[in-house]
């Protein structure tokens, strides 16, 4: 028995030290080339000239203010959607939960589009984003809220529930408005990466990275919680506090993500699953820190491919048509 024990830890490790090492070699390659590969392609040597800020002057401005700070935007909402979607699938114990769930999408679509339709406030639209977040998350756990705690099913249906209704609110409001405002407000429901700068890395960011070293210490409470309910109440485990924090900070993430590049569907759904495969476990100790990775890498790659056509497409669009046949396959496996 114990040779057996001692075996499957063995394995389990090795699949963690392969992942981390795969993960690792593709994040760089990815980040080298989206900072190389452009309308202007930069060597190695001119990366490297930019980055000490010598060499041409244009190559410097191509690097630190389009290229690097585009980068670092898909890094860092990247690393916010993987870690949210894991955060709410060990928290429900369902593979196929996501961190628009809880209507975090809808809230953020519905006060973005009411404020570009409206013509106001244009400058506060980030920070709108986050905020219509939160709070719809908050509905959300209102409706689910029960005398001795959080219905998971009631937390499901309230979120489909509101984003049904701020989804017909958003298509009222974009039927109605101008012309010229349309685009601006779709670039914010399907999530594009296109022209975010240092300005939002600077307001979402010190969120993000609180919330992510929240997330790493909530890996024993979650693993906990995969024993079920019956055995994480005997553990000592309070069920209603640790599902309203480990959602609060699933919802700090992923609206911040939100409030960055839009709505930026299935990098939640595609990544936890992803690494869950690779690692061959559910451990959240190392399940949450390989999420963020490779929710960083997904999106750095998704950004590269969306700028590799002759147009330039959404990012969101670019996630949604890699991770929808995902999703259909996980559909499938889960019917057998």
């Amino acid at each position: 028995m114990k040779s057996s024990q001692k075996r499957r830890s063995t394995t389990f490790n090795s699949r963690i030290q392969l992942t981390i090492l795969l993960v690792t070699i593709g994040l760089i390659l990815t980040l080298a080339l989206s900072l190389s590969l452009g309308a202007v392609h930069l060597s190695l040597s001119e990366l490297w000239q930019a980055f000490l800020r010598q060499g041409e002057p244009v190559n410097q401005t191509i690097f630190w203010d389009l290229r690097l700070p585009r980068v670092m935007a898909a890094v860092t909402v990247g690393a916010a959607l993987g870690t949210s979607g894991a955060l709410l699938q060990g928290m429900l114990r369902n593979s196929l939960a996501t961190p628009f769930l809880l209507g975090i999408s809808a809230g953020a679509g519905l006060v973005v589009v009411a404020m570009v339709t409206l013509g106001v406030f244009q400058a506060w639209i980030p920070l709108a984003a986050w905020m219509g977040s939160v709070l719809t998350t908050v509905i959300v756990y209102f409706l689910a809220k029960t005398g001795d705690g959080i219905a998971i099913e009631r937390l499901i249906l309230g979120g489909v529930a509101i984003s049904s209704l701020f989804g017909s609110i958003q298509t009222t409001l974009l039927l109605l408005s101008e012309e010229g405002r349309i685009q601006r407000a779709l670039n914010w429901i399907v999530g594009s990466l296109n022209g975010r700068g240092w300005s939002e890395l600077t307001m979402a960011g010190p969120y993000i990275a609180v919330a992510l070293l929240c997330a790493c210490l909530l890996a024993r409470s979650l693993n906990v919680l995969n024993l079920g309910d019956d055995l994480a109440v005997g553990l000592g485990v309070s069920l209603a506090r640790s599902r309203i924090f480990i959602g609060g900070v699933a919802t700090l993430l992923a609206a911040g993500a939100v409030s960055v590049a839009g709505l930026i569907g299935f990098v939640g759904l595609v990544v936890p699953h992803g690494m869950r495969l690779l690692i061959g476990g559910n451990d959240y100790r190392w399940l949450i820190p390989l999420s963020a990775a490779g929710g960083a890498l997904v999106l750095s790659l998704a950004d590269l491919l969306s700028r590799m056509g002759a147009v330039e497409l959404p990012v969101g669009a670019v996630t949604s048509l890699l991770g929808s046949p995902l999703f259909v396959w996980l559909l499938y496996r889960r019917s057998y």
